[in-house]
């Protein structure tokens, strides 16, 4: 079950994509809450009496959160987002970390620094200014060369020293500061803006299995530790969003977009998870 907490007028606009998603509507810019007057009560106030509770409540019922698409860089709204973050962090819930979330971790990278059940999902140019940001160097050759590409994803997961780092582009690189993955399915041969809302939400349905197997829901040898949980869980997502991306432009074409990945969501389950016959 998909929960989407948003900011008050997007909530109708949201609630027409699908019956499948819960929309809240709690989440304010900085029109909404400028102090009319000095009777108004302060941004400060209205956060923490009126807006986050009722988020708060929500998290409580929830096994990962997903923060930054669709965000904005509204700095009452990425004042929310950093006040979710910690309060995901102190329920011990999995975090996603995207788009203009990667822009708070830019600006602020010790909301996410040695966390270990977050995942963040940079493409190439977020990848830089987040390096830039935590004064890793970008070595000539990134990320044409697949040596230099995996040695600074890793570099950049060992400065957060803790959040598994998903590298997009044309090799997904993973690495949590220890070891390292690379993901070169094929993908389309288009790339769409939005496709990596496929990538955040597979991952987020990766690390919820996570939670439900470290949580004994069926029974196993409990072989998989925690690094290799959530690796495995980066890399099945990388997997699944190349799948769909290649299954849609074989459908569509160039006339492919972002929305075209989600139809292919099902069919890339049953060839990479279900059926040992990977094709398309």
């Amino acid at each position: 079950m998909a929960h989407i907490i948003c900011e008050r007028t997007a909530a109708q606009v949201i609630k027409t994509y699908s019956p499948n998603m819960m929309v809240h509507p709690y989440m304010r810019d900085s029109n909404s809450v400028v102090p009319a007057s000095t009777t108004t009560p302060s941004i400060d106030t209205l956060l923490n009496d009126e807006i986050l509770p009722p988020i708060y409540s929500i998290m409580s019922r929830l096994h990962v959160v997903v923060v930054g698409p669709g965000l904005g860089r509204d700095k009452v709204m990425l004042e929310i987002a950093r006040k979710v973050i910690a309060r995901a962090k102190e329920l011990g819930l999995h975090i996603v970390i995207d788009a203009d979330g990667l822009f708070l971790v830019q600006q602020t990278p010790d909301v996410i620094r040695g966390y270990t059940k977050a995942v963040l999902t940079p493409n190439i140019v977020e990848f830089q200014r987040l390096c830039n940001a935590l004064g890793v160097e970008v070595p000539e050759g990134f990320p044409e060369d697949a040596r230099i590409a995996k040695k600074t994803c890793h570099a950049l997961a060992t400065a957060f020293g803790g959040p598994v780092v998903l590298a997009k582009g044309r090799v997904d690189y993973i690495s949590d500061g220890k070891f390292e993955f690379a993901c070169d399915m094929p993908g389309g041969k288009k790339r769409v803006g939005g496709q990596g809302d496929t990538l955040s939400g597979t991952l987020s349905t990766f690390l919820a299995w996570k939670h439900a197997y470290q949580s004994r829901i069926w029974d196993h040898d409990v072989s998989l530790d925690e690094s290799s949980l959530m690796m495995l869980s980066a890399y099945g997502a990388a997997a699944i969003t190349r799948y769909c991306s290649r299954a849609a432009y074989g459908k569509y074409g160039r006339a492919m977009l972002a929305s075209n990945l989600s139809e292919m969501v099902g069919d890339a389950y049953t060839a990479l998870l279900e059926d040992d016959r990977y094709r398309i």
